[in-house]
């Protein structure tokens, strides 16, 4: 009896992208939906302004507020704190006001649309993106009482060098948007990040120069403790916005710390690069887990 054998058909699967096709994909994909992120960024400041009786004037009375804060505490009741102390304390809490609002919103931009990334596929990359971008807004909104607070108390420092506040923004962007990119996918799975991640950012700003200076460090007594310190991305950041709008090293306005906001910049790239690595690599898991 003849038995006829029929050929196996081999089951092509498509090969896993490696870090390199993720991360270009990633890429393309932040670019090709910058509209999108428009979109979403544009809805967050209506909604943020709608829920909030003062609506959006909240954006520039929030930092006054903290400012007033910082200052009762540390020049009136310690006692201590430099000249011109509210104007040093509001150059700092300016941009980490955008910082720490860009964590929140960005850790939670994936799981608070679990409802649409189950029935609608696209690049849930776009949600932290504009969470980051949306916090553009509420630091340009700071910038009116800064400039208003010079013109009023601070003339003298009013300098050139203000103008230079967007170049030391644009490396704070690109290194928040890193933490953003990376923290958003790691919370789909672990949803205690977010408790987690406010006490950790507060935490991150005392031991950062916003509330003091980097001089103020005694090197003796610290040790290698002080070394370290000057890791911290926000020593380069704060002393820079320092630098323009409050006095640098000179003790009068200056040019910011240019290497260090190179070397900063250059890292956060290379960290953008491995968030959207990770994300993009957890993101087919979005939809089971969510």
């Amino acid at each position: 009896m003849a038995t006829t054998t029929r050929p196996v058909r081999r089951i092509q699967t498509r090969a896993r992208p490696g870090p390199i096709e993720l991360v270009v994909e990633g890429l393309r994909e932040i670019w090709s939906r910058r509209q999108l992120a428009r979109y979403l960024v544009q809805a967050d400041m209506i909604k943020h302004g709608a829920n909030t009786v003062l609506g959006n004037i909240w954006w520039v009375l929030d930092p006054l507020l903290q400012m007033a804060v910082y200052v009762l505490f540390v020049a009136v009741i310690l006692g201590k704190g430099g000249a011109d102390y509210p104007l040093f304390v509001f150059a700092a809490i300016l941009p980490w006001k955008w910082f720490s609002s860009s964590m929140s919103d960005a850790i939670l931009s994936v799981t608070s649309r679990e409802a649409i990334i189950r029935q609608v596929k696209f690049p849930a990359i776009v949600l932290p993106v504009a969470a980051t971008a949306s916090g553009v807004v509420s630091f340009l909104f700071g910038l009116i009482p800064l400039f208003a607070m010079m013109l009023l108390f601070y003339a003298d420092r009013i300098t050139p060098y203000l103008l230079l506040i967007p170049a030391v923004a644009a490396v704070q962007f690109f290194f928040s948007l890193s933490l953003c990119i990376v923290f958003a996918a790691i919370n789909v799975f672990f949803r205690d990040l977010g408790n987690l991640e406010r006490h950790l950012v507060r935490l991150w700003f005392y031991l950062s120069p916003a509330l003091y200076a980097t001089k103020d460090l005694d090197p003796a007594k610290y040790g290698i403790l002080a070394e370290l310190y000057k890791l911290n991305p926000w020593v380069v950041l704060f002393e820079s916005y320092h630098d323009v709008i409050y006095a640098g090293p000179k003790g009068v306005p200056g040019p910011p710390d240019w290497a260090g906001l190179g070397i900063l910049l250059l890292v956060s790239f290379i960290m953008i690069g491995f968030a959207t690595f990770v994300f993009k690599r957890l993101e087919p898991a979005f939809a089971k887990v969510l």
